[in-house]
């Protein structure tokens, strides 16, 4: 099944649960798998539990004829919900940063509510996994989103911008926590960097920059806007 058919479905089901102890009636359970955790083995009972349709990436789970077979759930995820953002166009804010990033949304989205219909990021849901279900729920009646983006290693921030495609975009600031993953501060900024990379390919992108900090501002080359 490709993207546009699980689409069909996602359209006449549109809530996406990927826990199978939370399984709103008429949703599709999509069975992502952890270190510790396999959720192909839980399909059957979110099934049961209500759920319409169950995705799963593990051919002895996929018995049934609400049970759709993909090569990789994560992967299905993310395709889904760039296919979503594209086909419903709403404009969307995107933010990062090391600090600040929660509550920098939270704020930006409080403002526009004074005069749209807003979604944002529930929480710090902003990892591979929080950002696609962000986006799945924006619906028509949405004028804008705003989605936060985290990353702990390189390329976390250019696999959420592709998902994303954000038409604005901001990062708060590039500080030296959770270095680990990184391998250096270099290494942080450019991954933050990639927020920048991906509006910098858009004529028509906005972009916000923290100009009292100088390593933000020595990475701005190319933004026209």
């Amino acid at each position: 099944m490709d993207i546009s058919e699980l689409y069909s479905i996602f359209a006449e089901h549109p809530v996406v649960t990927t826990d199978s102890r939370d399984c709103p009636e008429g949703s599709v359970f999509v069975a992502l798998k952890g270190t510790s955790f396999n959720g192909n083995k839980f399909a059957a009972a979110a099934l049961e539990k209500g759920c319409a349709w169950a995705v799963v990436d593990e051919a002895e789970h996929a018995g049934g004829e609400h049970t759709i077979l993909v090569d990789d759930c994560l992967k299905t995820l993310q395709q889904l919900a760039r296919y979503h953002r594209r086909r419903l166009g709403t404009p969307i804010v995107g933010i990062t940063g090391t600090n600040g990033k929660t509550t920098t949304k939270e704020l930006t989205a409080a403002v526009l509510a004074r005069k749209y219909n807003v979604l944002c990021t529930q929480g710090n849901f902003n990892n591979d996994i929080g950002v696609p279900k962000t986006l799945l729920r924006i619906n028509a009646g949405h004028d804008i989103a705003v989605v936060e983006m985290g990353a702990s290693h390189p390329g976390d921030i250019k696999t959420l911008v592709d998902i994303v495609e954000p038409d604005c975009g901001l990062i708060t600031n590039v500080g030296r926590a959770h270095l680990q993953g990184f391998g250096s501060f270099e290494g942080v900024l450019r991954t933050k960097g990639e927020l920048y990379d991906f509006l910098r390919t858009r004529s028509d992108s906005v972009t916000f920059v923290n100009a009292g900090d100088e390593h933000l501002t020595s990475i701005t080359g190319g933004l026209t806007h």
